[in-house]
């Protein structure tokens, strides 16, 4: 089967941001008010709803592209939306990374590198 590397990568970025894109929509107040208090000294103090905001559509559109992707790949070795998903997931990545860094959060910065580096890795096998 050809891509299957690919389309488990996809699979996996579907999963980690529709369940949090979905937590987001389901649980506001909650995510909101963790947040408000996670980046209280950051720069990112007064803007905290409209971030979590443009996050959750980021993290949104990451997991439902991730899926449209793989299902391209599979269905019509088309991976157009396979590369957009991996764009898209990037920039998700190292928005949630900066907010972390500046939020002096380092063990949670490094954790998201965990989920950055599969993703580099599928841009470089959509890519070649």
């Amino acid at each position: 089967m050809e891509h299957l590397t690919e389309i488990f990568i996809l699979l996996m970025l579907a999963i980690v941001f529709l369940q949090s894109g979905i937590d987001k929509v389901t649980d506001w107040k909650g995510n909101l008010g963790w947040l408000k208090g996670h980046f209280e000294k950051s720069p990112f103090n007064g803007i905290v709803p409209i971030l979590l905001l443009v996050l959750t559509i980021l993290e949104l559109s990451s997991g439902i592209t991730a899926i449209v992707g793989g299902c391209m790949l599979y269905f019509s070795d088309d991976n157009c939306w396979a590369m957009i998903a991996a764009v898209l997931s990037a920039g998700t990545f190292l928005s949630l990374f900066l907010g972390q860094r500046l939020a002096k959060d380092y063990p949670g910065a490094q954790g998201i590198v965990v989920y950055f580096i599969p993703t580099v890795f599928l841009l470089y096998l959509l890519t070649n």
